[in-house]
């Protein structure tokens, strides 16, 4: 999935129908727009950085990434993900359990 227009591009770099691993690019002020996870997943940051996660009920967190740090989420998560204001690209890789 690609979007110039949000400035956030996602790569499918495996789905075997057990896993699907997703390589994110988030540029600088961009978006990947508001959506639901139907599964759980993993997130292996590429990048110290942060992002912003703009959850469906309106809270928002500032996410601290670091490099090869994962942390996991349950499946039904619903949030908009953003690098606003970033001086370089946000890069994580998802790993979800279908």
């Amino acid at each position: 999935m690609s979007d110039e227009s949000t400035g956030s591009t996602g790569e499918v770099q495996l789905d075997n129908g057990v896993f699907r691993v997703t390589k994110w690019t988030i540029e600088p002020d961009g978006v990947i727009p508001m959506h639901k996870h139907d599964y759980e997943y993993v997130v292996v940051p590429m990048v110290t950085d942060t992002m912003r996660v703009r959850n469906s009920d309106g809270t928002e967190i500032v996410a601290e990434l670091e490099a090869g740090v994962s942390y996991t989420r349950a499946a039904g998560a619903e949030h908009e993900v953003s690098n606003p204001n970033g001086t370089a690209d946000v890069v994580f890789v998802e790993v979800e359990r279908l």
